[in-house]
């Protein structure tokens, strides 16, 4: 190989490599189209929604309490420490309230659903798979999509503003407790500041946020599942390869969301 065709080795590794990444965007957006395709065609299998609602936004409550609650309590200490180089330690609730409310809720409360949802959707539907319990599915004139996806995603999408919106009121009172409690505010006045400085739409586009998060979370383990390897590793494989996107588009379209919702 002369010295032209060495020097061009790592350029043809990066184009296949870019290749693949645009092939593997191509098949997630046919995936979602069909998601939504059979969103808005009959039938609908509704035991299959309530118990994916309840898997997705009832038993997820406590982990994104649990964090909201303490992500509030540490952004109230991080931002009295700041506000005191610039003797402006009054502004703990108004930001506590802000940065729950537009970025820390929707976005934590995302992770740590996609942590947990995300994974455990990819697993099910491996395994479904692995098990040839989805070639039954087909056997029996049953469509896998309307069956295994539509319902998830349709819950997940639902069930995730209502935990944003739990998080974020966790996150305020986490806030409250420590401001009250160990940085010496008035409790009244600091819930009155948090009242009067929070808009309808600081609280509306977190809610857009979480809604979009849980279509994300539910499609990527939902067709990582699908696509998931033979064997147990196959499984491991898509679990792991769900999350991962799922946390990366996250925090992909949090970014596009604020530049739309804020950007002016």
């Amino acid at each position: 190989m002369n010295g032209a065709g060495i020097l061009l080795v790592p350029v043809a590794a990066i184009g296949r490599q870019t290749l693949a990444l645009l092939a593997a965007v191509g098949r997630v957006a046919l995936f979602a189209l069909a998601t939504l395709r059979h969103l808005a065609t009959p039938p609908f299998y509704f035991r299959e929604f309530l118990q994916s609602l309840m898997n997705i936004g009832y038993f997820s409550l406590p982990v994104v309490g649990m964090t909201a609650l303490f992500t509030g309590g540490a952004l109230a200490l991080q931002i009295y420490a700041g506000g005191a180089r610039f003797s402006a330690e009054a502004v703990v609730p108004q930001i506590v309230a802000i940065g729950m409310t537009r970025e820390l809720g929707p976005v934590l409360g995302g992770l740590m659903v996609a942590a947990r949802v995300a994974s455990s959707i990819a697993a099910e539907i491996g395994t479904m798979k692995v098990t040839e319990q989805i070639d039954a599915l087909v056997t029996l004139s049953t469509d896998p999509m309307k069956y295994l996806t539509v319902p998830r995603v349709l819950a997940a999408t639902l069930a995730l503003p209502a935990l944003v919106a739990a998080g974020d009121s966790i996150g305020i009172f986490g806030g409250y407790l420590v401001g009250t409690g160990r940085l010496g505010f008035n409790a009244s006045t600091y819930l009155h500041n948090t009242v009067n400085f929070l808009e309808n739409w600081d609280v509306v586009s977190g809610l857009i946020k979480g809604a979009v998060f849980g279509f994300l979370i539910a499609l990527m383990g939902c067709y990582f599942g699908m696509n998931s390897g033979r064997g147990a590793q196959g499984v491991g494989r898509a679990t792991k390869a769900a999350v991962v996107a799922a946390s990366v588009l996250i925090l992909a379209a949090n970014y596009i969301l604020t530049e739309l919702f804020f950007s002016a």
